[in-house]
């Protein structure tokens, strides 16, 4: 099974992501979003991760337009008809992604490959909506999408080892280097990663350090290239506490439970980067 026409459906910061390593891997790659406008702001932010390239020189100009026209925008889920495989990219939300995953479906063909890009949602779950679950697989790209090379594989209990070699390699493909993962909460990085965060916002709350000062602590003390709190803002807090309350559901263990001034600050408005105001303003 070869997958060279890709559908992503979201273009936030993740799709947009998506979209672009599977545009510069040279398949054909169709972005869908519910707005003109989203669509708008998922092109410029490919667009503007190419010209960040040619000032590496990392390509040149007819690269990046080369690489820009694989890309094609659409509103329309029909325009996946031919995809071989689509990528579901939307917000950390079960009942969104059930929704998506159905439309997904009544539009592909019977030998597309349908895959999620959560972060910690069931894979079991999600493939449950399926009338062929054995299609159904987790990708769970980093973020940034260009430049982080991991891409979990996540196998769902129904997910066929057919769907699971053909998306193994389409990972190496888009130059990502895959692992293969179970399906349990918060998969690997993110049980090991967000439990870490989520205590460096107890030690924040605890007003034991400065925000800055726990951060700088952790990047000289651990040699981790960016602190906790600072890879909060970047996540995004309510995806953050999104995956705190998904382990603390998933486990029934009072060790997930998401700190309280993470959940404040979502309930605030203050998510990070995104919103100009987390742990750190920006």
């Amino acid at each position: 099974m070869t997958l060279n026409k890709i559908g992503v459906i979201g273009a936030g910061t993740m799709g947009s992501g998506i979209a672009q390593v599977c545009a510069s891997a040279g398949l054909h790659v169709t972005l869908i979003d519910v707005t003109e406008s989203a669509l708008t702001r998922g092109v410029a932010a490919v667009d503007e991760g190419l010209q960040r390239q040619v000032r590496k020189a990392r390509i040149c100009e007819g690269e990046h337009k080369t690489i820009l026209a694989q890309l094609h925008a659409s509103t329309d889920y029909s325009s996946l008809g031919d995809a071989d495989l689509v990528i579901e990219a939307a917000t950390e939300n079960l009942e969104l992604k059930l929704r998506i995953l159905r439309q997904i479906e009544a539009v592909v063909s019977a030998d597309a490959v349908i895959a999620t890009n959560t972060s910690s949602i069931s894979i079991t779950q999600l493939a449950a909506v399926l009338e062929s679950p054995e299609r159904f697989i987790g990708v769970h790209f980093f973020n940034p999408v260009p430049a982080m090379q991991l891409l979990e594989l996540i196998r769902g209990l129904q997910t066929s080892s057919q769907t699971h070699a053909a998306v193994e390699s389409f990972a190496k493909a888009v130059g990502k280097t895959p692992i293969t993962v179970d399906n349990a909460p918060g998969f690997v990085v993110n049980r090991i990663l967000i439990p870490m965060i989520n205590e460096a916002v107890f030690v924040l709350q605890e007003g034991l350090a400065s925000a800055r000062d726990i951060d700088t602590g952790m990047q000289l003390g651990c040699n981790h290239p960016i602190g906790p709190l600072a890879l909060a803002d970047l996540i995004g807090l309510d995806t953050l506490l999104a995956i705190m309350q998904v382990l603390h559901e998933g486990f029934g263990d009072p060790k997930y439970r998401p700190a309280r001034l993470l959940k404040d600050l979502v309930a605030a408005g203050h998510l990070g980067r995104k919103s100009g105001r987390g742990f750190h303003s920006y």
